[in-house]
């Protein structure tokens, strides 16, 4: 009984937040451009002012994380220091900086009635952000949110329950040193998981969920909601070495690419190289990898060149978050393509050569939202696109592909300007 109740609690509350979301939703959506920067940029003093608060939630975290075995990556995506504090309030400057996405008028055309149509930006309404580990995605997604004139609700992974409650009392401290309505950004303040189903369900109060996480939590998202869902996907992403690839480039980017940070969507899971240059290539590139700590997995013709664990099929299609790498020697751009695009998850794959030819057949042939040449996937990243932070790095075709930015937060409205006509009959 007690527990039945206990839900039907859960189920109320997040009601309530969704009402007061609505709400404020068409309040946000006229806020003037000024009174939006001044909560961002309110909001960064804040995390700055409060950052030993934030660290000391955040260790509450990290300690009940590493009592329930959490794995090496997923604990660097939950860490926070002071650098990361304060990257988090540079993002929300940054995103303040950013022009007013809301109201842009994208075009405009007289018609020969002389009717004026005009497509605008407008704010989407009120989106919930569900995602795991990373605390610093409260203050992206928030500001994101906030700057496009949406409300949101957000729903963190528990395990960084506590750091991302204190990161959201200073967006919140922020909104009311502005002025805006206090509801425009709110979390479900519970670890419950009942909370995530109760919000799937709110599709009359909610206009578009942006999850960000594993396979695991996209799925349950996409099976139990009706509300339309920009999916944050798996990052298996991939390296080409080109046969016309430079070694010293190859090896640097290829380093790079798995190395700087295993736990990010954007690291590199699998390298490609051409088997004109494998022979040549792959050990000095393999050796710098196991140097930095890299485990690699190679397929047949890869362990004969170098040595290291046997590739299964599987892991073609993981993405590691840690420090492993798979191996596959290919016969060419087209066989590299042909594996991408059967084995990625369309998010962030990149090619080294010299050849502007192979290039352009690489960038057009692969489907993912990402395409990068001569650089390393881990630019995988809003800030990196100028965009000052991103939301998630969309994998899926409809409304927004890659980095997830404020204006791929909104939506359009056509305004039709007349001076008295009729449509004849």
């Amino acid at each position: 009984m007690g527990q039945t109740a206990q839900k039907m609690d859960v189920n109320k509350e997040v009601l309530a937040i969704a009402e007061r979301a609505k709400r404020a939703a068409n309040a946000l959506a006229l806020a003037p451009e000024a009174a939006k920067n001044k909560a961002l940029t309110e909001a960064a003093k804040a995390l700055r002012e409060h950052s030993a608060d934030i660290l000391k939630a955040n260790q509450k975290d990290a300690e009940l994380a590493k009592q329930n075995g959490i794995s090496a990556a997923m604990l660097d995506r939950l860490l926070l220091d002071q650098k990361r504090i304060e990257s988090m309030a540079k993002g929300l400057e940054d995103i303040a900086a950013l022009p007013d996405p809301v109201g842009k008028v994208l075009s405009s055309a007289k018609r020969p009635n002389g009717l004026t149509i005009s497509r605008v930006s407008v704010p989407i309404g009120v989106i919930a952000v569900i995602y795991e580990s990373r605390p610093n995605v409260t203050a992206d997604a928030g500001a994101l949110c906030l700057k496009s004139g949406n409300t949101v609700i957000l729903r963190g992974g528990s395990e960084s329950f506590h750091s991302s409650q204190a990161i959201l009392r200073c967006l919140q401290q922020g909104v009311k040193a502005a002025g805006l309505p206090e509801d425009a950004i709110q979390s479900i303040p519970t670890t419950d998981r009942e909370a995530v189903g109760a919000l799937l369900k709110l599709d009359k109060y909610i206009d578009i969920i942006v999850p960000r996480g594993g396979k695991g939590l996209i799925r349950r998202i996409m099976e139990e909601t009706r509300i339309p869902v920009v999916k944050h996907l798996d990052g298996i992403c991939h390296t080409y070495i080109h046969a016309d690839a430079k070694p010293d480039m190859a090896r640097e980017i290829t380093l790079n690419a798995k190395m700087r940070r295993t736990g990010v969507c954007g690291s590199t899971e699998t390298l490609l190289i051409d088997r004109a240059i494998a022979k040549t290539m792959l050990p000095n590139i393999a050796e710098a990898l196991v140097k930095a700590g890299c485990e690699l997995r190679g397929d047949a013709e890869a362990r004969a060149i170098f040595p290291m664990k046997e590739a299964t099929a599987e892991d073609w299609d993981t993405e590691y978050l840690d420090a492993i790498l798979s191996v596959k020697v290919v016969n060419g751009v087209e066989e590299a393509i042909a594996h991408i695009n059967t084995h990625g998850s369309q998010h962030t794959d990149a090619i080294i050569t010299e050849s502007t030819k192979a290039a352009e057949q690489f960038l057009n042939g692969v489907e993912s939202a990402i395409a990068v040449h001569n650089a390393s996937t881990q630019f995988a990243d809003g800030g990196e696109f100028g965009m000052g932070a991103e939301i998630g790095i969309s994998t899926g075709k409809l409304h927004a592909r890659g980095p997830v930015g404020v204006e791929q937060l909104t939506t359009y409205k056509y305004k039709v300007e007349g001076n008295g006509q009729i449509r004849p009959n």
